[in-house]
């Protein structure tokens, strides 16, 4: 009789690892480590449809005694990890919690393997476009060019596209991690990366499969309403939703790539399936195609029914003109195929929104 393998998803009551337990539950024993913190679970509680073949364990990733125990318990075959502080804006006043959970809570689950001598099957990491900054450009001549960080001097007079070596505004490259170098240029981003480069450094010695996914805006139904930070479209939606116009930063014009959270788990399900030689290394997921928050907002707002949005010169310090992903590398690799459309997406989003859940 083959035996069942166990894995163990670090912020395994969020909005994505909810959503991998239940996608998991019938071919794995899924394990599930989260701090519910009050950000995220308002009511400190699991998400009512967290599946219950899960086993739920209650814990922060920057408590040592909280892996050790995990590690001890379960010697999960594969570990998912999910756990991450993600707010941009926010990582600038509160730089400390990010460093501490996704920085020190990354190395504390690598001291807890290395503790105990388990050496995982593998290990999946859910990055973040966020990485690359405001990424790699080409001029009119095709010159590719990184740009730089856009300060607040610049933002305030309203100059929200980078400029190239040519004194011009340029076009954004799709982010591919194969081509495009990671330059964050936000204490969140930073701390992503760290990530990575701790994963990467333990794996490679410790000779442990590593499968890195970059991933673009995730959305869908379930993610925490009333968390501020949990993206763009929940605050779009709501908006919608009280019937107001949705308000867009930057003229409408900043350039986003929103792939579904159930494609999200579709990627991260085929990355941990992957048999153990597979030459991986980083892949980015998005949906296969990009546009302006403006058109974004726009479908949204006419999938609600709500007035058009309105365009603002208001901005946000941390924030990149253009991200957007190009997945033929996970195609590849992952035989990775979004498959949910965004108003499609935007449908179950507002649903959810219009229940008033939280999912707690």
């Amino acid at each position: 009789m083959t035996r069942v393998k166990t894995v163990l998803i670090s912020g395994g009551a969020g909005f994505i690892g909810t959503r991998l337990a239940k996608r998991l539950v019938g071919d794995f024993k899924v394990v599930l480590l989260d701090n519910l913190h009050p950000q995220v679970h308002a009511t400190n509680s699991w998400p009512s449809d967290s599946p219950v073949e899960a086993e739920k364990r209650l814990g922060d990733v920057t408590d040592a005694a909280a892996w050790d125990a995990a590690i001890a318990e379960h010697t999960p075959d594969i570990i998912v990890h999910l756990a991450a502080e993600t707010g941009t804006g926010q990582s600038l006043t509160e730089s400390t919690r990010h460093a501490s959970v996704n920085v020190t809570g990354t190395a504390r689950m690598l001291d807890a393997l290395s503790n105990s001598g388990h050496r995982p099957e593998a290990i999946v990491l859910a990055s973040s476009r966020a990485v690359y900054g405001e990424g790699q450009w080409k001029t009119t001549q095709g010159e590719r060019y990184y740009a730089a960080p856009r300060g607040e001097q610049q933002l305030v007079a309203s100059k929200w596209e980078p400029i190239g070596p040519d004194g011009e505004e340029g076009e954004a490259v799709a982010h591919n991690a194969a081509s495009v170098e990671p330059r964050p240029t936000n204490v969140y981003a930073a701390t992503k990366l760290a990530q990575e480069h701790l994963l990467s450094s333990w794996c490679a010695s410790m000779n442990v499969p590593l499968r890195i996914l970059r991933l673009q805006n995730v959305y869908g139904a379930g993610q925490a309403l009333e968390n501020s930070y949990t993206g763009v479209l929940t605050y779009f939606a709501r908006q919608a939703i009280a019937g107001e116009p949705i308000n867009v930063y930057e003229g409408g014009g900043i350039v986003r790539d929103f792939v579904h959270v159930d494609d999200v788990v579709s990627a991260l399900s085929a990355a941990l399936a992957l048999p153990a030689e597979t030459a991986f290394g980083l892949v980015d997921i998005g949906s296969g195609s990009a546009g302006t928050l403006l058109d974004y907002a726009s479908t949204l707002a006419d999938t609600a029914g709500s007035p058009a949005p309105e365009t603002s010169d208001r901005f946000r310090l941390g924030d990149v003109r253009a991200a957007y992903a190009d997945i033929a590398p996970a195609q590849k690799l992952l035989g990775y195929e979004p498959q949910v459309s965004f108003r499609d997406g935007v449908i179950g989003l507002l649903e959810w929104a219009r229940q008033g859940s939280v999912a707690e």
